[in-house]
């Protein structure tokens, strides 16, 4: 047994929290009525339904991020249009992307919840134990990323779930509360921010911590942990996304300079290891933990088909974002005054200089319900 597992079977067994607050950002949390009502970050958001017989909780990356981010001081927003165009509603989300691959895939397979509520103030737990979403953009495993466009860090997301847990639990009674936990499928999907908005920004100094290889040995323990934390909660079925090729973004795309614009090898080769590892990271994992449905949602492949080969899938633009320039504009760059943006989003790959399309996040949904879900869903 690796010393990964042996920390994360350790942790299972003290059950304390790896996700306590640091002492640079340890502010006190909200008392367990307010908890609920106040956004998570990107990182994190629970989808209930009381509908069927199952539920769906999602960790997610700023790839597939919600409107929560209204109720930070944060610049990375997107409540106002283009974003949102090319949802069902036409209206947006405020989440990164027109519509997150994570929400398009709880909406398009059958067997999953139908509603995503968003915390607010006037919702209460009534209307969460049907569903709640809590997501926020911008985060990462690592607390450090967080810091960076000051949204929620992992562990306070951590920390609104075990509230949420405990209201649950008054509301539906202790066991239909861990028949909702239980049954869920918990989607983790993150880890391009920590790469490409901490490490090889250079703004924060893990570059000087860490090498490339030593980061990723960093982030796949905090993954660990994590999987280990809300396992020891009752979780039982998750879904972990791989990286994507982060060095085809469009943003980098434009900052390699000396690769001429075409995608950064360095990073799709560095997406890759970390892809690996957690693969690596997940067999260990799963002969570990008594009962533990965990798999690896393998994304790289099926956007690199994309970018590779844009014509098979009725794409015209791989390089370049529908809005504005596409070349490095998102949030509040891409805004319904910017002249640039494209007329139809779904002859491009990405949505921004960062996010795909709305159509990209279809192919991804029907990838994972097609492919990673479907012994779940049989």
């Amino acid at each position: 047994m690796s010393d990964l597992m042996k920390s994360s079977i350790e942790l299972l067994r003290s059950h304390r929290s790896f996700l306590a607050p640091s002492t640079s950002n340890g502010a006190s949390l909200p008392s367990p009525r307010l908890s609920l009502l106040l956004p998570l970050s990107n990182l994190l958001s629970f989808f209930f339904s009381s509908e069927s017989n199952s539920s769906r909780y999602s960790f997610r990356r700023l790839h597939s991020g919600y409107r929560n981010n209204n109720g930070i001081r944060t610049t990375l927003k997107s409540d106002f249009l283009p974003y949102g165009r090319d949802f069902i509603t036409g209206k947006p989300t405020a989440g990164s992307a027109t519509a997150g691959w994570r929400r398009t895939l709880l909406l398009r397979g059958s067997a999953l919840g139908r509603k995503c509520r968003l915390s607010r103030p006037t919702r209460t737990i009534k209307d969460f134990a049907t569903a709640v979403c809590f997501a926020s953009a911008g985060t990462g495993l690592d607390n450090a990323t967080s810091d960076v466009l000051n949204v929620l860090p992992l562990w306070k997301e951590l920390q609104y779930f075990k509230q949420y847990h405990r209201h649950l639990r008054q509301y539906l009674g202790a066991a239909a509360a861990h028949r909702t936990i239980s049954e869920a499928l918990y989607i983790l999907s993150i880890g391009t921010n920590d790469f490409l908005e901490n490490y090889f920004l250079l703004v924060t100094g893990r570059y000087r911590q860490f090498t490339v290889g030593q980061y990723q040995d960093f982030l796949v323990s905090l993954t660990a942990n994590f999987i280990t934390e809300i396992y020891r909660l009752g979780a039982r079925k998750i879904m972990l996304t791989g990286l994507s090729p982060i060095g085809c973004l469009p943003l980098e795309r434009t900052a390699n300079l000396l690769g001429a614009g075409e995608c950064n090898d360095e990073y799709n080769e560095v997406a890759l290891g970390h892809n690996a590892k957690v693969e690596a990271m997940v067999a260990e994992m799963r002969a570990a933990l008594p009962g533990l449905w965990l798999k690896v949602d393998r994304i790289y492949d099926v956007i690199l088909a994309m970018i590779q080969n844009p014509a098979q899938y009725g794409f015209e633009n791989v390089g370049e974002g529908c809005c504005a320039t596409g070349k490095f504009e998102l949030g509040y760059l891409c805004n319904k005054y910017n002249l640039y943006t494209c007329a139809d989003a779904d002859k491009y790959v990405f949505w921004d200089s960062f996010h795909p399309t709305q159509r990209v996040n279809r192919l991804l949904a029907d990838h994972s319900l097609r492919v990673t879900l479907t012994d779940l869903l049989e």
